[in-house]
């Protein structure tokens, strides 16, 4: 069992910069690839997909990002203290989302299969 915490959510400034974290509980946090997906407000009562952001390999050797922070973002994780963190750049509008922290053992594409969640970190970035 795996229980994650993320941390670090507020309201910036469009071109702004924001640090996500997340603390993860558990002796076998190195065991599983780590990932960040959002949901766009309005859509938590609708069935759509979380996006997917980033996820990082259990060793940390290995990153992949979604089509829309390519460039922007940048995943990382720290297995000695159990956590993973994800550093925002040049935030826009659209960002605008919760931001959830996921742990999974099954990768698909790039992406990654959660078997557990976090509750979610708001992030607000104001045009």
């Amino acid at each position: 069992q795996v229980q994650l915490v993320e941390s670090g959510g507020g309201l910036v400034q469009a071109g702004g910069s924001l640090r996500l974290s997340c603390a993860a509980s558990g002796p076998t946090f190195s065991d599983y690839d780590m990932g960040w997906f959002r949901q766009a407000p309005g859509k938590e009562r609708e069935f759509v997909a979380r996006e997917f952001v980033a996820r990082i390999s259990r060793s940390g050797g290995s990153t992949f990002y979604g089509d829309s922070v390519k460039g922007r973002f940048t995943i990382s994780r720290d297995n000695a203290k159990n956590t993973v963190s994800l550093q925002m750049n040049s935030l826009k509008p659209e960002d605008t989302a919760v931001y959830y922290c996921a742990a999974g053992r099954t990768v698909l594409a790039g992406s990654l299969a959660p078997d557990y969640w976090g509750q979610g970190t708001q992030v607000t970035v104001s045009s």
